[in-house]
């Protein structure tokens, strides 16, 4: 519940603090004096879009027990705060968070009823009134509702994975012949890792062969000279050991290097160099010889799991066909326990719609294909009119009587139900009825309500008015004899008779 609102600058209000009771919270005061301003503060609070915003707003209210995110650390007591500068800004706990996130997080728990809105009786929205009421007693409904929605959530998945083998079908060869070509392209030239490397070794060894040669025929006359030298060491008594290791290695060395101008006179130049082009053009195209094989490797994988797509295809299919016949059985029952829960819910509206002076309401029930809530499509009736031909008036005490039948029994507090007007416009029985099923409603949940009928307000566990002296406009809490007052005002203009006060006084002793 909201404990605590406080805004400022917000067209004619300056500054507001207001501290909430728990049950139904009534605004009233003269036409224009700020009512939907003021509740367009808390609106704005939770996410709504509305024409103003205040330059500071903040909500205090005792966080949802199910209300919990991972981006956010929430505790028990939470506050929503709106700033406006430049742009407006949403906080939760001191955290900064997007429109969006905010009203996503607060939507099942705040509550809008406005006579501009025509929601709430599209056939998912009964669809899931219908089954909240069924999955809170009958735990086979629960269970078997539970089985649907897990396996066709997988049905879906099936499907999306059979349509893409169809789409990938219808291009198949061409995808076929292209990894075919990619392949063989890269096997004719069948490259081999570091080969590029030796390559280049050997061009530049053919590059500067014609040296090396004359280098060797020049140099190869020192072994004319090597008996002499050794001759030398003996005459003066040295070891002539290392001259003649160093001689040996020199002989090794120069007959490596005839063998390496024997061999490379045996290569083909203009081999080597296309070689190496057609190594650069894989280079180029793949980003080194390794990436062209592991490409190569990836198609010749894809290749493989193009044979085994019509094995999945047709095992696909086999699938599909089985678990959409078994999910019709599944959806057909909870159609069932459905239909018959309208039923139940249809008499004990019954009661709800006389006392609103509103015709009986029927539930249609018609398939279509297998959705995410089974085969059902639903819409009601009211009389002989569809919800469409309905006043705004007419839609908003429909919406009332269904919430107010759809109460669990000992009710746990649900959030927070915002009513703009939703008594404007009828006659005093109809006020009468809205006033007692709005209290009845006030057992469930937090209720913010703008109201111009004396009935509605004297239900009210708290009950607000909001003047405009000038161009000012300020919110009070009314004590007993304020309500009396007020209520006085609402029947009888602003100068209330004295019948008009007892009025007003046998209204709040009911």
């Amino acid at each position: 519940m909201i404990e605590r609102l406080y805004f400022r600058d917000l067209v004619t209000f300056k500054e507001v603090e207001l501290e909430f009771d728990q049950g139904l919270v009534v605004f009233s005061g003269p036409s224009g004096a700020g009512k939907s301003v003021l509740m367009s503060a808390i609106l704005t609070a939770f996410g709504y879009s509305t024409k103003g915003a205040a330059s500071l707003c903040e909500v205090n209210l005792t966080k949802p027990a199910k209300l919990s995110t991972e981006a956010y650390v929430l505790e028990d007591d939470l506050t929503v705060k709106t700033l406006k500068k430049e742009k407006l800004r949403y906080f939760i706990a001191g955290q900064n968070i997007s429109k969006k996130v905010l009203a996503d997080m607060f939507s099942p728990y705040v509550k809008y009823l406005s006579v501009r809105d025509r929601g709430g009786f599209e056939s998912e929205t009964l669809i899931g009134m219908l089954d909240g009421a069924l999955l809170a007693k009958d735990k086979m409904y629960k269970k078997s509702l539970k089985e649907y929605k897990k396996r066709f959530a997988n049905y879906r998945l099936k499907a999306q994975q059979l349509e893409k083998i169809k789409e990938d079908e219808s291009r198949l060869a061409e995808r076929i012949e292209f990894a075919r070509y990619e392949v063989e392209k890269i096997n004719t030239l069948n490259p081999q890792a570091g080969e590029e490397e030796e390559l280049l070794t050997i061009k530049q060894q053919l590059s500067r062969i014609d040296k090396v040669k004359d280098a060797l025929q020049s140099a190869s006359g020192i072994f004319h000279y090597e008996a002499h030298v050794e001759e030398v060491y003996r005459l003066l008594d040295k070891d002539a050991s290392l001259f003649s290791d160093m001689m040996n290695q020199l002989r090794a060395d120069f007959e490596e290097s005839e063998n390496l101008a024997d061999t490379l006179a045996e290569v083909d130049v203009e081999e080597v160099l296309d070689r190496l082009s057609d190594l650069m053009t894989l280079k180029n195209r793949y980003g080194s010889i390794e990436e062209a094989l592991a490409y190569r490797d990836e198609k010749l994988k894809e290749l493989a799991g193009y044979k085994n797509i019509a094995q999945d295809k047709s095992m696909l299919e086999s699938f599909l066909q089985i678990e959409y016949s078994e999910l019709n059985i599944i959806a057909s029952r909870l159609s069932q326990r459905r239909q018959q829960e309208a039923k139940k819910l249809e008499v004990l509206l019954k009661g709800y719609l006389e006392t609103l002076k509103l015709p009986a309401l029927t539930f249609m029930f018609g398939q279509g294909a297998l959705e995410a809530d089974g085969l059902d499509r639903v819409e009601v009736t009211l009389g002989s009119s569809t919800t469409d031909t309905l006043s705004g008036g007419e839609f908003n005490r429909v919406r009332l009587a269904l919430m107010a039948a759809t109460i669990p029994k000992e009710a746990e507090r649900q959030g927070i139900l915002i009513l703009d007007e939703i008594d404007a416009n009828v006659s005093g029985d109809e006020s009468i009825a809205i006033a007692e099923m709005i209290a009845m409603l006030s057992s469930a949940y937090q209720i913010f309500a703008i109201s111009h009928q004396p009935h509605l307000s004297a239900k009210a566990q708290q009950h607000i008015v909001v003047t405009k002296t000038g161009e000012v406009s300020k919110a009070e809490v009314l004590e007993d004899e304020g309500r009396v007052q007020e209520i006085a005002r609402i029947i009888a203009g602003e100068n209330p008779t004295s019948q008009a006060l007892e009025f007003a006084k046998k209204l709040r002793s009911v």
